[in-house]
């Protein structure tokens, strides 16, 4: 490696250990922030492994995690996740990614949230007026990635953010760049590929959103103690704009352990939010290859150290990835996640690659 890879490396390491740091007496701005949704992880395999998944995505759920990642795919992917969430909302994400030699992988996604129908009440019906209403919310996602050299890529996703409740709705357009390196530091076997891995990505940048629609328009009597006026003017509640949930994560792995088809990988990643502390995720991977069947893997890890008020816990899951006839494959994962007093929940993912 040269000179001047060694001092970028080093520089980067230096960045990581201060980002890994957990801020002290940071002030915790929850819930100043909306589209909420587009901070909870989708993709198993991440899932499982506590969210610290910024250096190692390299299949499609890269889109979310960082979409660096999908400069790393050696084929094309489509991909399905569905999530059960509480009170009975269900998300849900769908993409596919074309990876095309010479130029890059393009990949687009949809991430939809469903929170069912609920009854709409008032001061006067506070049972319910016999009307239902529903409330959804969905991110579309365009993302772009290349390998500008072996060992480094580049991507960048660009999302249209659109919430819904009844007759309202808001609409935000944001950014997600991202990052990751490959290195050959701590490599047991001395390749790169079994090296040391460095990620970082910054999600949601982008405008803000305020709520518009038919369900503001209220009747006004602006001069209720007087006679001879318009009773009821036409009046709209003015709503304020709100920050999408701007994350930074920056994250390592490492493979203390590779072994003819045997595989462990741990990585740890810091979050710094713009709605909450800082925290950190850590997981695990054992991975076991079985040559011309596919690979099998375990993981587990932890969300939300350090985390003010956390409620995350305990994560765990696995997964197969199939080969089957010519070059297609069935990718399929499974998490399970703790929340606290929020309950325990279940992620699905199904993928091919072709």
């Amino acid at each position: 490696m040269s000179g001047n890879k060694m001092k970028s490396l080093l520089i980067i390491s230096a960045m990581l250990l201060l980002c890994l740091t957990p801020a002290q007496a940071q002030k915790s701005r929850a819930g100043t922030a909306t589209a909420n949704f587009l901070e909870i992880g989708f993709g198993s395999a991440g899932s499982a492994m506590g969210d610290a998944y910024v250096s190692l995505a390299e299949d499609l759920s890269s889109m979310y995690w960082n979409p660096a990642g999908l400069g790393y795919m050696e084929s094309s992917e489509a991909q399905f996740t569905i999530q059960p969430w509480i009170i009975d909302i269900n998300t849900s994400f769908v993409g596919v990614g074309l990876a095309l030699p010479t130029i890059g992988t393009l990949a687009l996604g949809i991430t939809q949230v469903g929170y069912g129908e609920m009854p709409v009440t008032n001061l006067d019906y506070q049972e319910g007026t016999g009307e239902m209403f529903t409330a959804s919310e969905l991110a579309a996602s365009l993302s772009y990635s290349r390998r500008l050299a072996q060992w480094f890529s580049f991507g960048a996703s660009f999302k249209y953010i659109n919430s819904n409740i009844w007759h309202s709705n808001a609409n935000a357009m944001a950014v997600d760049l991202g990052v990751k390196l490959n290195t050959h530091f701590f490599s047991p076997t001395g390749e790169k590929s079994d090296g040391m891995n460095i990620g970082m990505s910054i999600s949601n940048y982008g405008t803000r959103m305020k709520y518009d629609g038919l369900d503001l328009l209220q009747p006004i009597d602006i001069l209720p103690t007087e006679q001879g006026n318009y009773q009821f003017a036409s009046g709209k509640f003015e709503t304020v704009e709100w920050e999408l949930p701007l994350i930074f994560r920056v994250g390592i792995a490492v493979h203390p352990i590779v072994i003819g088809g045997h595989r462990l990988t741990l990585a740890v990643d810091a979050l710094h939010p713009n709605n909450n502390t800082e925290s950190v995720n850590v997981g695990g991977q054992y991975q076991l290859k079985v040559p011309a069947f596919g690979s099998f893997f375990l993981r587990g890890g932890y969300k939300g150290l350090f985390m003010q008020d956390s409620e995350y816990g305990l994560t765990f899951g696995g997964g197969l990835l199939l080969n089957l006839m010519g070059n297609v494959g069935l990718r399929i994962d499974y998490a399970y996640k703790s929340v606290g007093m929020l309950g325990n929940f279940h992620s699905y993912t199904c993928g091919v690659t072709f």
